[in-house]
């Protein structure tokens, strides 16, 4: 699986460039997020890892999600994917986290869509939370690459900013 080498590259050179970490929380994306970090120019200085979570129990578990909330929604929902980005960055501690969840294929419990939540935080705080939809008939494989280049490309813009005024 190729990315966008450009975007790699990037958010490579603002992570390295200003000594900060990443870590990954994935559902929906399902490794790929862990996979471009991978692939990313001096990794092993800025990627501290991920988890790849599907069940509410090993969300629960690892990440930290609240049982019951993540009960009523199928696990799938911003509030949730953003738990999992706190989650990971405390489990991994790291500066910035990134965390996926949502449906790659339509089922009943999507309403037959196909649409998956990202969030991007930094230091303890929410930078960035939406919703991604795909066209019902998207083949799963093209929707977890898509929601990885998306995601991706939000991280990059994100990097590029100085979010350090924030925290002070």
């Amino acid at each position: 699986m190729e990315f966008p080498k450009i975007i790699l590259d990037k958010i490579s050179y603002y992570l390295r460039e200003r000594g900060e970490s990443v870590s990954v929380a994935e559902s929906a994306t399902s490794g790929f997020l862990q996979l471009a970090f991978s692939q990313m120019k001096s990794a092993e200085e800025f990627y501290c890892g991920g988890i790849t979570a599907y069940t509410i129990e090993q969300k629960v578990r690892h990440l930290g999600i609240d049982y019951d909330r993540a009960k009523a929604v199928n696990c799938v929902s911003r509030d949730i994917t953003e738990q999992m980005a706190l989650g990971v960055a405390s489990l991994f501690d790291t500066d910035w986290s990134v965390a996926t969840t949502g449906y790659a294929t339509p089922v009943e419990e999507s309403n037959n869509e196909i649409f998956a939540y990202y969030c991007i935080a930094y230091r303890g705080m929410i930078i960035r939370s939406d919703r991604i939809e795909l066209h019902p008939m998207t083949k799963a494989l093209d929707a977890q690459h898509y929601f990885t280049e998306y995601v991706l490309g939000c991280l990059r813009c994100e990097v590029k900013r100085n979010h350090v005024a924030i925290n002070i």
